[in-house]
């Protein structure tokens, strides 16, 4: 197995765990912590398809950028991009008293938003562990 793939396979290993954690995160009521902690998991995954294409570093946190960077054989689909800048906006908001004015951001996130943000890591995810699969399936 090459360098590229075990590293992908690392980085969507750890994109799973992250989004278990935020799910308990959620049932635990913080869900601030459960909005962040959605954007890694995302993160992690796309980084997971970029590691499994290329073998090369990814840098950056942006998902949305991430995603945008995967040429069109990926799948990158709209609704994909769009799940990625919704996840975007908790990577420094849903961790800084200082990011959202007069607002600490465990009085700032909902269990709707944390719900929202984990169900767009989970297809995110799930998306990223086809394409992994799939590079490995072809060889590639």
């Amino acid at each position: 197995m090459s360098k590229g793939r075990q590293d992908a396979r690392l980085w969507l290993r750890q994109a799973g765990d992250d989004y278990r954690f935020g799910r308990t995160a959620l049932a635990g009521g913080f869900y601030a912590q459960a909005c962040f902690v959605a954007q890694q998991a995302a993160e992690k995954a796309v980084k997971a398809v970029h590691y499994g294409r290329t073998g090369r570093p990814v840098i950056g946190h942006s998902v949305h950028v991430l995603l945008r960077r995967l040429n069109a054989r990926a799948g990158v689909t709209a609704e994909l991009l769009a799940l990625a800048g919704e996840l975007d906006q908790y990577y420094v908001s849903a961790r800084y008293p200082d990011a959202l004015p007069g607002v600490a951001p465990v009085d700032a996130f909902s269990i709707d938003q944390a719900r929202a943000a984990l169900s767009a890591a989970h297809r995110i995810v799930r998306w990223a562990r086809t394409q992994v699969s799939r590079k490995r399936q072809h060889g590639g």
